[in-house]
């Protein structure tokens, strides 16, 4: 019951919040440009979709009399998320390849890239799960797998990318390593892509996947305490001075 009402709350914050969002960013006069407008933190947009997906199919069993719309509502919450992680990812790419993107703009939550795609395929795994419990997410369960399996590869794609861009932001042009919020936004992904990896590998009945979530999920944890050790480090520094 309480997941339910944490479910009703969060889809009425969705809409409210993706709606005037989009609407805002649309109407507003004198935008700025892509370098300066847009980072991966618009991609919470795909993130917050597939979340809303996730915890709908989870509770799709507590709810017999309406399991069928139920599904069927998360698998469109599913592809809506799709289609903005796809508009989105092409303006961020040319952005990272085609626009100047100093140290300094080089932020944390770009690691959202992948952490985006990772929710996705969480989300694809439980509706694979959940497919013999609905006849239409049944009818498309193949292209489901298949558009899964899509983002699953494209989010390890990106693990490497980020870690050598992380390199080059803090190694070779030597910018500061020190505690920001932001790092909180690479946490995400990590833990995310574990989370993903052991859902599919159940969904596909594909074992060999398993041993990505074995070891990576120590490289999240890392990320996490790293992060953490940053957050309580600064809060003591400043009760200091």
């Amino acid at each position: 019951m309480v997941a339910a009402v944490l479910w009703f709350v969060g889809l009425a914050v969705w809409l409210i919040t993706m709606y005037s969002f989009f609407a805002a960013v649309t109407t507003r006069e004198n935008k700025p440009p892509l370098d300066k407008g847009l980072s991966g933190t618009w991609l919470i947009s795909a993130v917050s979709t597939h979340s809303v997906s996730v915890l709908g199919t989870l509770l799709a069993g507590h709810f017999a009399a309406y399991r069928e719309e139920l599904l069927f509502f998360t698998l469109c919450m599913f592809l809506i998320g799709c289609m903005l992680y796809l508009l989105l990812i092409v303006l961020i790419f040319y952005r990272f390849t085609f626009i100047d993107l100093t140290s300094e703009r080089l932020t944390p939550p770009y690691w959202i890239n992948m952490g985006a795609v990772a929710i996705t395929t969480l989300a694809g795994a439980r509706l694979m799960i959940a497919a013999g419990e609905s006849r239409v997410v049944s009818d498309v369960l193949p292209f489901i797998k298949g558009f899964t399996l899509l983002f699953w590869a494209s989010g390890t794609w990106w693990i490497p990318l980020l870690f050598i861009l992380g390199f080059w932001r803090h190694v070779y042009k030597r910018y500061p390593l020190t505690y920001d919020p932001q790092y909180w936004g690479l946490v995400f992904p990590l833990g995310m892509y574990t989370v993903c990896t052991f859902q599919l590998s159940k969904a596909l009945d594909f074992e060999p996947l398993m041993v990505i979530p074995r070891y990576f999920v120590y490289l999240a944890f890392i990320g996490w305490a790293a992060a953490a050790f940053g957050l309580v480090r600064m809060l003591v520094t400043s009760r200091k001075i």
